[in-house]
């Protein structure tokens, strides 16, 4: 009888879905290296799987935990993204995962790269039980402080829900509701409803800036989304500071008080 092509072997491998049935398989015997090698891929897969689910159980611990003390409890994720740039507005995410659904992959949006951003931002906006921005604009920041429009646009995401939640996990920041919040320093990388949140805030900031982009060229916002490269500071040398500029935000702020002398 004749073996096996090592073609059916890796589609057979894919259906092996723990490291212990892997170890078990009677490929293990198979000499031909088409065989080990897809052996080997196939164990890295698992591996990776498995770290990624310790990843998860790990970064829920407090949603866990919150879901011991009150049954039923409705956990809402808070994270910014934008304190740092020298233009465009502060955007924030308020988000309410599905406890039923496993939000396998979701980490800190910074450690995540641009595809999977957009992969986990299409995952969590179908399956999670609700999401909402909340923005504040260059004007707020400039008049309040980065700080206090932060606070401001943390609460206009939650306000925006349609469900109501009980309890909030934000990350490094309290904000003036009645809901019982939790502040988590790093939260987004130690809470899988701030990480989310992070994610999608990030993907929405960034596609914002982009099309300003195009109101504004000159200024590589497409690239740099508001920060300040040095692609950044040369357009506002060569094109000046525009109304979606930081004016309370340093060179900005010195640029346009040289210009009212």
């Amino acid at each position: 009888m004749s073996k096996q092509t090592i073609k059916d072997i890796k589609k057979e491998l894919q259906t092996i879905t723990s490291l212990e049935s892997l170890a078990q398989s009677e490929h293990q015997l198979d000499e031909r290296k088409g065989v080990k090698l897809a052996i080997t891929q196939r164990q890295k897969q698992l591996e990776k799987d498995v770290r990624l689910r310790e990843q998860y159980v790990e970064m829920t611990q407090f949603e866990t935990n919150i879901a011991k003390q009150h049954q039923d409890a409705v956990i809402c994720g808070i994270d910014e993204v934008g304190r740092g740039p020298l233009a465009g507005p502060v955007v924030t995410c308020a988000v309410i995962l599905d406890p039923t659904y496993d939000f396998i992959g979701i980490n800190d949006s910074k450690q995540l790269s641009a595809d999977k951003r957009q992969q986990l931002q299409q995952e969590i906006q179908t399956n999670a039980l609700d999401y909402a921005y909340g923005v504040a604009s260059v004007k707020e920041i400039d008049t309040l402080n980065i700080y206090q429009a932060t606070k401001l646009a943390m609460l206009r995401a939650v306000q925006k829900l349609t469900v109501t939640p009980s309890h909030l996990l934000i990350d490094a920041m309290e904000i003036d509701t009645d809901i019982a919040q939790t502040s988590l320093i790093k939260g987004d990388a130690r809470s899988i409803s701030i990480a989310a949140a992070s994610i999608l805030a990030k993907e929405y900031r960034d596609q914002y800036m982009k099309d300003l982009a195009e109101t504004y060229p000159g200024y590589a916002f497409e690239k740099n989304v508001g920060y300040g490269t040095q692609a950044h500071l040369d357009g506002i040398t060569r094109y000046g500071v525009t109304e979606v500029h930081r004016k309370s935000f340093e060179p900005i702020k010195s640029k346009v008080k040289n210009l009212e002398i």
